[in-house]
């Protein structure tokens, strides 16, 4: 039998608990805490007979209120024995590449495209051989190698792209758009993962870039990325031109001829 120390006037237990009244108002943030009456009595009794009486009474009452109190908050300590086991991965690599695979096919994703197992924030990159991998992170595949020199810091380039994302799902699209992009490398203009993927490709090029978090576009509420994902560009680099500043008085501008 369990015997726990008990006050003559009141039980408590020993730590805030989570008990919502009853009565509690709508809206209310207040949480109350029930407390416990007891039989005992402060009165004095004469007759040992009828004080050991009262007291068995008192001791048995106690009892049955002790084990309602306990039935009552499961939270109390004494019950609160249950660890935290440690179970199966809820994730399946297996289960989560298939359903990725889906996703993509529905999204009519290209060929070749990478495939990505997301556990939460952790993702796992899968592709084909055909793909490297830097030390930064970045990933790509050449499709056209191209030829000629590789851009430079200060030179304006020209290229298409389509951007994707891990499901496969085009979010961007300059061929859509009906024309190309133009910016010179170098200017923190572009994506650090983007501008890496394109500082040694050559003109007439093809390429498929697999930018990571870490290399992507900032993220938050004013930008269009919401979330920390892959980001995958398919990109054609159509050309490379050499730039200079000139000055007309107060108005200065660069030209990329």
């Amino acid at each position: 039998m369990l015997m726990l120390p008990i006050s003559p006037l009141q039980l408590k237990p020993s730590f805030p608990y989570r008990a919502v009244s009853p009565h509690v108002a709508p809206g209310s943030f207040f949480l109350h805490k029930k407390q416990v009456p007891f039989c005992c009595s402060s009165h004095t009794v004469e007759h040992g007979s009828e004080q050991n009486g009262l007291v068995a009474r008192c001791e048995e009452n106690v009892g049955r209120r002790l084990i309602l109190f306990l039935l009552v908050f499961p939270g109390f300590p004494v019950l609160a024995s249950h660890g935290k086991m440690k179970g199966k991965n809820p994730y399946d690599e297996r289960r989560l590449l298939e359903q990725n695979k889906r996703i993509q096919k529905e999204n009519n994703a290209p060929e070749d495209f990478p495939n990505f197992i997301r556990e939460g924030f952790q993702v796992k990159v899968v592709a084909s051989e055909n793909y490297v991998k830097l030390d930064s992170g970045l990933i790509y595949r050449d499709f056209e190698v191209g030829e000629g020199d590789c851009p430079k810091a200060g030179q304006q380039v020209t290229f298409h792209y389509i951007g994707y994302n891990e499901s496969g799902r085009r979010i961007d699209s300059t061929y859509l758009r009906g024309s190309p992009a133009k910016i010179r490398v170098g200017t923190n203009a572009l994506v650090p993962g983007f501008e890496e993927g394109i500082r040694d490709m050559r003109p007439g090029g093809k390429r498929r870039i697999i930018i990571p978090p870490e290399l992507g576009p900032p993220v938050g509420p004013s930008t269009f990325f919401s979330s920390k994902q892959f980001e995958v560009f398919d990109v054609e680099l159509l050309s490379i031109k050499d730039c200079q500043r000139r000055n007309i008085g107060f108005y200065s501008d660069v030209v990329c001829n």
